[in-house]
């Protein structure tokens, strides 16, 4: 079942693809959408920017991400993977307020990534090896996957062409799979993952504590049509935390995906990240 981890954070990593990347496409952008019960929605949107294309034995990834508006505005971060998996990633954040770059090693597993409902964890630095993981059998997927449900008067203008929700996996074989964490005194015990058995594109995953559910995140997918199925891009995040009612909802339109493009190795660098305009 290790094996097959390894597949699903192959995917979501897009390793598959030379880079990958989710950026601005004229009004077109990534918006992420955050809800608290009973609150009005707020927005920030983003562009990353991903590379794998690296020989050297010693970078795995890089990874840019830079906000485009709301109170994240200007912000921009550079991650660092490494081949050896023992080696913490580098994080290198520029902040506009300051006009200055702060690096550190990595930032706590459990933190929000972006003050969503996804932690750094989810994003980036959760990896096979820190949990352990059984395989609970096969079956179909049952459900539609879910979305923020808003009115008109909530939305401004980056969510004005939302999707509806993903009923395109409902029926597809997944492997269903419970992984418990390794980490003690953790915020979850185990998560229950549902992962399709043919690109390991991972549809669902349910957080559980103390024997109860605690955050829910459905992923959308698509296929970039590449030889490797395994090739795939996101269309939509969508998480609840299930205790206080927060809601995140990522929305990637597929206007902005862009791969396997000739792209200048050294805009993977804090220079880019220097240039950031607010």
């Amino acid at each position: 079942m290790q094996q097959s981890l390894e597949q699903v954070y192959f995917v979501n990593h897009f390793y598959a693809l030379k880079n990958y990347s989710i950026v601005e496409d004229g009004d077109t952008i990534t918006v992420l959408i955050n809800k608290s019960a009973g609150e009005a929605p707020t927005t920030n949107t983003v562009e990353r920017h991903l590379n794998n294309a690296y020989s050297d034995g010693v970078t795995k990834a890089k990874d840019i991400a830079i906000f485009r508006s709301g109170k994240l505005n200007g912000t921009g971060m550079l991650i660092v993977d490494y081949v050896d998996d023992a080696k913490s990633q580098s994080y290198s954040i520029w902040l506009p307020a300051l006009r200055k770059i702060r690096r550190f090693a990595e930032p706590a597993f459990d933190d929000a990534w972006g003050g969503t409902d996804f932690t750094f964890e989810d994003v980036y630095l959760r990896k096979p090896f820190h949990e352990t993981h059984e395989l609970m059998g096969k079956e179909a997927f049952k459900d539609c996957l879910k979305v923020m449900e808003l009115q008109d008067s909530e939305k401004n203008k980056y969510m004005q062409n939302l999707p509806k929700p993903n009923c395109d996996v409902k029926g597809k074989e997944v492997y269903k799979v419970k992984s418990k964490t390794k980490f003690k005194n953790w915020y979850y015990d185990e998560r229950v993952s549902y992962v399709d058995t043919k690109t390991f594109a991972d549809y669902r995953t349910e957080y559980f504590k103390d024997g109860k559910m605690t955050k829910i995140i459905d992923r959308a997918w698509s296929s970039l049509k590449q030889s490797d199925p395994r090739a795939q891009k996101w269309d939509y995040w969508y998480g609840k935390d299930l205790n206080t009612g927060h809601e995140t909802w990522a929305v990637i339109p597929a206007s902005v995906v862009r791969f396997n493009r000739e792209m200048d190795p050294n805009f993977w660098s804090e220079t880019t990240l220097e240039k950031i305009k607010r």
